[in-house]
């Protein structure tokens, strides 16, 4: 079986969850917590797992694989239906841009790690924090949605009638920019893609109250 290292508020575990919930993929959840204890993704144990000691990691026989996307794109390549991406070439790389922008441009300068740094190193309080974050949250989704508005596949989703990568990773980053009370009225495409993201039970089952974990 499949073992998915994993916290139940991080986005790019978030993303993977989905990815696994639509391919109807069973999993061994094993939990990593980011913040008790100082986290413990920096434990001598989880390293020799992750030498980035991030989550998510998925386990495929004892062969581990990084990085949520990577780790998407397997997922896809090994079990071709549903199809996360388009069947052509420029498609593909719609959807791939749509999905990089989120988990490229957007969460990295949003993650756990740049965010503790900016509090505990560089003295910034927490209402400073969450301009940060919301700054660069908002800028980007305003950027999404002219990209999905602007391309031709219209439907209920990112790329057409069937939720795909770009849909996997826009979920977890309204998720989050909502815990951090972002203005999303710039956006409010990529809202309703994310309301008819989440009526589907895989993208339910995987949000993160639902998680074993959630605390």
């Amino acid at each position: 079986m499949l073992k998915l290292y994993d916290f139940f508020r991080s986005s790019a575990a978030y993303r993977v969850r989905i990815a696994l919930r639509l391919k109807k993929l069973d999993y061994q959840h094993l939990p990593i917590h980011l913040t008790k204890d100082g986290g413990h993704q920096f434990s001598p144990s989880y390293r020799a797992v992750n030498a980035q000691a991030r989550v998510p990691t998925l386990d495929v026989d004892g062969t581990i694989l990084t990085q949520s996307l990577a780790i998407i794109e397997y997922l896809d390549e090994t079990h071709p239906q549903p199809a996360f991406l388009p069947s052509d070439a420029i498609g593909r790389a719609q959807a791939r841009a749509m999905a990089l922008l989120i988990a490229c441009d957007i969460h990295p300068i949003n993650n756990l790690a740049p965010l503790t740094y900016l509090k505990d190193k560089m003295g910034q309080d927490e209402e400073a924090v969450k301009t940060w974050y919301r700054h660069w949250v908002e800028t980007g989704l305003v950027a999404l949605e002219t990209l999905v508005t602007s391309q031709p596949r219209k439907g209920d989703f990112c790329m057409g009638e069937r939720p795909g990568i770009a849909d996997i990773c826009l979920v977890p980053q309204i998720f989050n920019a909502r815990r951090y009370k972002s203005d999303l009225s710039g956006c409010p495409t990529l809202v309703k893609i994310d309301a008819a993201c989440n009526a589907l039970p895989e993208f339910a089952a995987a949000a993160p109250d639902r998680q074993p974990d959630a605390s």
